[in-house]
């Protein structure tokens, strides 16, 4: 029998981990989601040709192998998790690489005079991960894990600083770093891209950056099944325009932006509130392009043949000159390249002997530029003879993103700017931030805390404080429960 009705808006992962969490503690939830298919961002399909599948928007999963909600739900038993010995490689010069093993050692190893420089900034965050992903898994005030939280902020302060540069005495070790460091799409240094790139750097050490097998799509359809396997419903296809479309739920969720928000709630937010999800802050874009293949890429750096995640940017400073093209409004020659080639370790994602390429550059906010010929261009020139590899492409400028996933607010995949600011208080200051002044009415998503990542964390968080509010017990969410 059902102990209430809950509605989930929004299929991306934080909304069907919140689902999820909600149908296996008795309520009866329905997941309503504007798209023909599911899992928003963390999405897989025929993007160029057909047999080819790309990943819509994240491709690798860090943080998904972290996530306390990922590991309560047993995601390594219901996804095959490929991870590779290589988290990633940095494409320094042409001819030249970095690799980033999963074996910390291997790593510094690698880098020479820089060796003792990387242990201690990544040694003490890796070798207490799980802790570290609790850190960055909740809300930041309080930390849940006081020293690895002052580990943690110490070095983002050292690497969000324009003391950054102090420790490193190469430009090999410098750029590896700078390379996770520029996935939060800033101008570097920053203390709000330090923190969550260090995080990410950490992981790589811990239990690597793996990609499922079939695509990401296959995260979202193992949250789906066990929604449904527990009475829940998905509706595609339904947009939902106002809170007074929901009024018959005891329990909302919404995995929206607080620009959505405010649309969805208008006059019923309280003015100090609303003030404060109106001055929510978007960052930049990014472009995407993907392509079908009819070989491995020709990277000249034997390292990036092997790699499924690579970073192509130069040196740590011509990294932060391109970012701070971007944040200046405009597209840098050389632009910083985000690589995924997933089809070197799952074969289910392109045709016998071909491949699938994934790219994101960084582009001015509603850029609707489309930048298939800059990456192309940047690819070869690191991987000579690349153009005549590609079958086909798919191009999505920042403007197309906003218009396919509204959360992508301008292109900001992070659904929000990653400044110090808004990495404390995001969307709004509190312990709780999933909390909305509206009773049963709660945030998740990328806006929401902990912030980006396909992690279903902040989805998982709401859920829970629901359910405490409702009185009713969090449920076990193992594959093996007796409630599957």
């Amino acid at each position: 029998m059902s102990s209430g009705r809950a509605i989930v808006v929004g299929s991306g992962p934080n909304g069907l981990a919140g689902a999820v969490t909600l149908a296996r503690a008795g309520l009866e939830v329905t997941v309503y989601e504007r798209q023909d298919h599911l899992g928003g961002a963390a999405a897989t399909r025929e993007l160029t040709l057909p047999g080819f599948l790309h990943d819509v928007g994240s491709a690798v999963h860090p943080m998904a192998a972290h996530s306390e909600f990922f590991r309560a739900f047993g995601l390594g038993e219901r996804v095959e998790l490929i991870t590779p010995e290589l988290s990633y490689a940095h494409a320094l010069t042409p001819s030249r690489a970095v690799p980033a093993w999963r074996d910390l050692e291997r790593t510094a190893k690698g880098l020479g005079v820089d060796a003792s420089t990387w242990r201690r900034l990544l040694w003490p965050l890796a070798v207490d991960a799980e802790r570290l992903a609790s850190v960055a898994g909740g809300a930041f005030l309080p930390p849940p894990h006081p020293v690895v939280a002052l580990r943690l902020g110490l070095r983002a302060l050292e690497q969000g600083s324009g003391a950054w540069n102090a420790g490193f005495l190469t430009d090999e070790a410098a750029a590896l770093l700078t390379g996770v460091i520029a996935h939060t799409n800033r101008r570097l240094p920053a203390i709000g891209a330090a923190a969550p790139g260090l995080v990410l750097a950490a992981f790589a050490h811990a239990g690597g950056w793996p990609v499922p097998r079939g695509g990401s799509g296959a995260i979202a359809r193992a949250l789906a099944d066990d929604l449904v396997a527990h009475g829940g419903r998905i509706e595609t296809g339904v947009d939902v325009t106002s809170l007074d479309e929901l009024d018959h739920a005891d329990v909302v969720l919404l995995d929206v932006t607080p620009r959505a928000f405010l649309r969805l709630a208008g006059e019923r937010l309280p003015g100090r509130y609303r003030r404060s999800l109106a001055a929510f802050r978007y960052g930049d874009g990014v472009a995407k392009v993907d392509f079908a293949l009819s070989e491995p890429v020709p990277w000249t750096a034997p390292e990036l043949r092997e790699a499924v995640t690579i970073h192509a940017g130069g040196t740590r400073g011509d990294i932060a000159r391109a970012e701070a093209e971007v944040a200046a409004g405009r597209l840098p020659g050389h632009p910083y390249l985000l690589l995924s080639q997933p089809s070197l370790v799952d074969d289910t994602r392109a045709p016998a002997g071909k491949h699938v390429l994934w790219a994101y550059t960084h582009v001015p906010a509603g850029s609707d530029i489309d930048r298939t010929e800059a990456v192309t261009a940047e690819i070869e020139r690191f991987a000579p003879g690349f153009r005549d590899t590609v079958l086909a492409s798919a191009s999505t400028s920042a403007a197309e993103l906003e218009s396919l996933n509204p959360n992508l607010v301008g292109g900001d995949i992070a659904a929000g700017s990653t400044g110090l600011r808004q990495l404390l208080a995001r969307p709004a200051p509190g312990p709780a931030p999933w909390r909305t002044p509206l009773a049963g009415v709660y945030l998740c998503g990328g806006s929401t805390a902990p912030g980006p990542g396909v992690h279903g964390q902040s989805g998982w968080h709401a859920a829970r404080l629901a359910l405490g509010e409702l009185r009713m017990p969090v449920p076990d969410l193992a594959p093996s429960s007796p409630q599957v």
